[in-house]
Parts: C-alpha cells; sequence; structure tokens
C-alpha cells in the first residue's frame, strides 16, 4: 500500500469523521475489486478478502476455498483437493474452508490507483450515509458555512464536514455572493435520492425569519411571545405577526427590543430587508388597520364568509396601503389568509365634484351658458365673472372647443352684468343722502314753534 492510500485513511477518518474501520473495509472493498480486474476468471472465485497491514503496507489476497474430496474436485476456483489441502494443513478435513494467498506478482501501483478510485467512490459513500444520519434531525435549524462553489445559479456551502446546496429557487434575488463568503442558511430538508443524501439549504424560506427571532428574542423562546404568522418577499419585506401570552409583556417591544437592536440584528442578517413587526388580533378588521400601516383607513368592510377584506383610502395613501411593487397589500393578505382589495375614498371626492358642479349651474345661469358649458368654463378657471372676464377670448374658445366669436361673446355677458353693478349703489346712493338734507326743517319747526309759546308766556 502506498503513502498516498495511507494519507487517505488519515483523512478521511480525521477531516470528514469516519470511522477507521469502515475506511479500511472499504479499502479492502477497493483492493479486491482490483483483483477481479487484473485476474483473469478472479470473478468466478466466490470467497475472496484482502488483508491490509496498515503498518507495513503490505496488502495481501485470500481466496478461501472448500476441501473437497479427490474424485469430487471439480470446481477449481472454488474447491480445492483433500490430498492438496493436506499438504498446507495436515489436520483440514473435508468440507472445511482453506485460505489460499492468490496474490499475483505484478499486483503494484497499477492494482493501487484502481484500488484508490474504487475506495474513494466507496469512502463518498459512507460519507453520505454520515450526511443522512446527522443532518435528518437537522431541517428546520440554521447552520453556518462558506460559499464553496457554484453550479449554474445553485450555490454549494461548506457546512464543515458536509457540503449543502442552495438551490436558485431559495437563493435571495437581492443578495450576491462570492467564494468564501460567510453566510448563514436555514436547513430546509435532507433528501435521500439515489445519488445519495443532500443537504438542501435557503436564505429565502419564511421560517428562515421564524428562527432568526426565536435566537434573538428571548421571550419567543420560551414561549411568552408566539409568531403567529410570517409573510416574506424575500429580499424586499417581511410582516411578522406576534402575539402575547402574557399581559404584562408588550410582544411587538419584545420583539423591537431596547432602541430596536433585536430587530436590526435581524434586518442586518436579511441584508437591510425591511420587517414589520405587527400585533395579532383575531378580529379581521382591527388586524387589517395595523398591518396596512402606516397607511391609514378609511372604511372597511368584511365579507367573512369570502374571507374578503375590501378597505378605503385617501387618494394620497392609497400607493401606502398598496406597497412597493402591491407588496404591501399582498403580504397583508398572505399573513391575514383573507383576500385584500384596496380601493380609493371617492366620497371626498364626490363632494368636491358635487360642489363644482353646484358652482358651475350659478355661473351658467348667470352668464346663459347650458350646464356643460358652463363646467367646462368653471374647470379651466372660471370660477367667478370676474375670473371669466380676466380670460382672453382665444384661452376661452380653446378651453370650450369653440370659435373665438362666440368667446367674445361670453365675454360681453361677462361684462355687462359687471356693468350694471357698478352702476346701480350710485343711483341708489343720491336719493339716499339727500334724504336727511330735505327733512331737516319739518322736524326743526316745532322746535321754534315752542320757543314763540315760551316768549309769550314769559
Amino acid at each position: 500500500m502506498t503513502n498516498d492510500i495511507v494519507a487517505l485513511i488519515d483523512y478521511y477518518e480525521k477531516e470528514k469523521g469516519i470511522d477507521r474501520d469502515k475506511v479500511l473495509a472499504a479499502l479492502e472493498f477497493a483492493f479486491i475489486s482490483a483483483y477481479r480486474k487484473m485476474v483473469p476468471g478472479a470473478d468466478a472465485i466466490e470467497n475472496i478478502r484482502a488483508d491490509v497491514d496498515t503498518k507495513k503496507g503490505d496488502t495481501v489476497i485470500y481466496a478461501s476455498l472448500e476441501v473437497v474430496a479427490d474424485d469430487d474436485h471439480v470446481d477449481k476456483f472454488n474447491e480445492v483437493p483433500v490430498s492438496l489441502a493436506k499438504q498446507k494443513n495436515p489436520e483440514v478435513e473435508i468440507g472445511s474452508s482453506l485460505d489460499f494467498n492468490v496474490t499475483p506478482k505484478n499486483f503494484g501501483r497499477i492494482a493501487t490507483q484502481t484500488a484508490k478510485q474504487t475506495m474513494m467512490q466507496r469512502l463518498r459513500m459512507a460519507e453520505k450515509e454520515m450526511i443522512y444520519d446527522e443532518y435528518k434531525d437537522r431541517a428546520g435549524d440554521i447552520v453556518s458555512g462558506t460559499v464553496r462553489r457554484f453550479e449554474k445559479s445553485d450555490v454549494m456551502v461548506d457546512l464543515g464536514k458536509f457540503e449543502g446546496r442552495i438551490p436558485s429557487r431559495e437563493r435571495v434575488v437581492t443578495e450576491d455572493y462570492n467564494i468564501g463568503d460567510r453566510i448563514r442558511v436555514y436547513v430546509v430538508a435532507v433528501e435521500n435520492e439515489a445519488r445519495g443524501p443532500e443537504i438542501i439549504l435557503s436564505r429565502s424560506h419564511p421560517n428562515f425569519v421564524r428562527r432568526l427571532f426565536e435566537s434573538e428574542v428571548a421571550e419567543i423562546a420560551d414561549n411568552t411571545v408566539e409568531l403567529r404568522g410570517i409573510a416574506r418577499e424575500a429580499g424586499y419585506r417581511t410582516k411578522v405577526a406576534v402575539a402575547s401570552n402574557d399581559d404584562k409583556v408588550d410582544p411587538v417591544g419584545a420583539c423591537v427590543g431596547l432602541r430596536g437592536a433585536r430587530v436590526k440584528n435581524i434586518v442586518r442578517e436579511l441584508n437591510n430587508e425591511k420587517v414589520d413587526i405587527i400585533r395579532w388580533s383575531d378580529d379581521p378588521s382591527e388586524f387589517v388597520v395595523d398591518a396596512l400601516k402606516p397607511a391609514n383607513i378609511r372604511t372597511i368592510k368584511l365579507d367573512k364568509e369570502n374571507k374578503v377584506v375590501s378597505v378605503t383610502v385617501d387618494e394620497e395613501e392609497l400607493s401606502k396601503a398598496i406597497g412597493r411593487r402591491g407588496q404591501n397589500a399582498r403580504l397583508t393578505a398572505k399573513l391575514m389568509g383573507w383576500e385584500v382589495q384596496v380601493s380609493k375614498d371617492e366620497s371626498q371626492h364626490e363632494q368636491f365634484e358635487a360642489r363644482v358642479g353646484d358652482a358651475a349651474i350659478s355661473l351658467g345661469e348667470l352668464l346663459g351658458l347650458d350646464a356643460e358649458t358652463a363646467e367646462k368654463l368653471f374647470r379651466a378657471g372660471g370660477a367667478t365673472a370676474e375670473l371669466v372676464a380676466q380670460m382672453p377670448a382665444d384661452y376661452i374658445a380653446g378651453a370650450l372647443e369653440i370659435s373665438e366669436e362666440e368667446a367674445t361673446v361670453i365675454l360681453s355677458k361677462v361684462s355687462a352684468p359687471a356693468e350694471a353693478t357698478e352702476t346701480a349703489p350710485t343711483e341708489v346712493a343720491t336719493p339716499t343722502e339727500e334724504v336727511p338734507t330735505e327733512g331737516a326743517p319739518a322736524e326743526e319747526a316745532p322746535a321754534e314753534e315752542a320757543e314763540e309759546t315760551e316768549s309769550a308766556d314769559a
């Protein structure tokens, strides 16, 4: 046995953790396979064993033959005549087995190379068996590893003694990995397929976030706080619903931590993915209000039979409620298990349109315009007659899709009432101011008569 075979035994025993007896068994099997390939007719020998001396580096191949009577000797590959057997061992009896050294003289480097290849195949099988035995109960755990290589879009991760795979479907689309990167991954499953066990890893699985919360938040680990639901779009946003089994413990505060320390650690591990922590409620209408924050909800309508919740928000809040690429509403629906329909609140818009309609009607009555034309003029900026009067004729013509002559007629209608309004106060004010002047002597006459009466009495 050459030194590289010895090194291989030490490597698999110490580095891979495979039992030495298994390594030697694999080596013996490899030398037997090499012997059968080298020696013609060796495949007919039923019982062959290899004796490997790891100290001296010698390998001896033995064939175990059955001792038979000289007359019954038929199979030269598996039987030996008793007369020949007694030459080797005088005490041997018919029916017993006797080992013969059948090692070829040229059983050297070629056999060793063949044995090495076969041995490595056997050891890889033994290693895969160890993978399954060790990791079959670790599905659902978080482990650390180093990016070793890439196979197409899959990432191969070195877990120490073993290797795991992150399939493309379990990768986070916003993350880039480089060989040598140290990462934490979630063990999705250990699949024992025909080609051997395989460890399937993930960084996009929702339970990866669950395990991170359990490791960071002591209240979740001891069941004081319970994770009721997780909805995740890996790389972008995650919503987590939490509830407390202790009235004295705030579930959201426990998950956020002092000055946000706990949730910051989780967000850092998720490469700054947004994490929303929501207080769980069994009341869908109350829960959807918290889940759709920061949007402010106007109205909520529940269809409990079909599990549909319809909410309305102000127009400026609509983008917040739906979220970027619809994430906020979509994750809320996943978290609730209900269909969430978000729409714009039309009540204020309807009220505004009603006021516009009333104002347009008043303007139309003033200028003698039909309702449609008056509304167009109103929306073009002519909210009052004074504002219409300031508009150029060509602007009115373009806004109302009429000729400039027709626009000039409208402007003339605006000017006429304005002139009447300016003139009317002057005509009314003149007699009002003269009334006291004409009435003054009539009021003063009695006073003069009274003075004359007083003088006569005197």
